[in-house]
């Protein structure tokens, strides 16, 4: 019986840094130009965080957010969830920084590390641990700090990316076909060397050859990244509606990854989905990675653009090679 459970989505919540990097910012720093980010990309500018903002800082402002949205106290809260690739350290983890400074009860907290997938990964952990019947509220998050971990001497990747978080509540609910129906995840590990950070683990500890070699920074091969994205996101998105009998047009509001506009289009095009209902802020925030999510539907729900029924895809592609794909009832 506790696999009938509803899981809803009680609060949304998100936070972006303060700071500002534009593309007329970026032609002072690298050789580019606005006109070939935005054509290539839709990157207008993103966010970045102060050197002494963190990934936990930015996971608080989003975490309090989505309480207060929920109307959920600290004490309320049974589990943490933290999707990230730019936790604070590499222990403790990020959720266990957020439980004890929200000040919460000494509950489950551990990070998950999916990439750009992470909160789609987090947010089934959390729907299935809230099903199991022995928690009512979780705290999901997914938070990063990509500037820390960007070489802005390098022109194909620093254009890409910023930092920000989202987050949510999931509580148990009442009303069965509510909530988060189903979340389809997947990965490849064949694909892990067109996405990845060389530096920092046991393959390869920092030393002053590996730093002087740029080895703790983001490494993508984005012509590949982009094909396998495409393709990737639209059999996930197809396979999770097949599951319930559903069709593309069923769905009111389509929230991707935003690591690429056109990325996006092609999504569109290829499940015959017009553009307007697909949640689209790259133009803002570029690629945020596990925060993108969370964030574009922080900023949905609070402009009204999800209403009571409305069906809800959520979709993603990462580093490891991951994906993801989450379908909601919204209540």
């Amino acid at each position: 019986m506790s696999g009938n459970i509803p899981i809803l989505i009680s609060g949304t919540g998100s936070y972006a840094p303060e700071g500002i990097l534009t593309n007329a910012d970026l032609t002072r720093m690298v050789d580019t130009t606005d006109e070939w980010i935005l054509s290539r990309t839709g990157i207008r500018e993103r966010r970045i965080a102060a050197p002494q903002e963190l990934t936990s800082d930015m996971a608080i402002h989003a975490s309090r957010a989505a309480m207060d949205a929920a109307g959920v106290k600290p004490e309320e809260i049974d589990l943490v969830l933290v999707a990230t690739i730019t936790p604070d350290m590499p222990f403790p983890s990020t959720a266990c920084i957020i439980q004890n400074r929200l000040g919460l009860r000494p509950v489950p907290a551990m990070d998950i590390e999916a990439a750009c997938s992470g909160f789609l990964y987090v947010l089934e952990v959390g729907a299935a641990m809230l099903r199991s019947g022995k928690m009512r509220h979780a705290l999901v998050v997914g938070s990063e700090k990509l500037s820390s971990i960007i070489d802005w001497e390098d022109r194909s990747t620093c254009v890409l990316f910023g930092d920000g978080a989202g987050a949510v509540i999931l509580s148990r609910g009442e009303n069965t076909g509510e909530g988060v129906l189903s979340t389809t995840l997947g990965s490849d590990g064949r694909g892990g060397e067109i996405l990845y950070m060389p530096g920092g683990g046991a393959l390869c500890p920092p030393t002053p050859a590996s730093l002087a070699d740029r080895q703790h920074f983001l490494k993508m091969n984005g012509k590949e990244v982009f094909k396998i994205a495409v393709r990737v996101m639209e059999k996930a998105a197809l396979e999770i509606l097949a599951e319930h009998n559903l069709q593309p047009s069923d769905v009111a509001l389509v929230i991707p990854h935003q690591a690429n506009v056109r990325i996006i289009e092609l999504l569109s095009s290829r499940l015959g989905m017009p553009m307007e209902k697909f949640a689209v802020n790259i133009d803002r925030y570029g690629n945020t990675s596990a925060a993108s999510i969370p964030l574009a539907l922080d900023e949905a729900v609070r402009a009204g653009q999800v209403k009571k029924g409305d069906l809800i895809l959520m979709v993603a592609f990462g580093a490891g090679l991951t994906w993801a794909a989450s379908l909601i009832r919204w209540h």
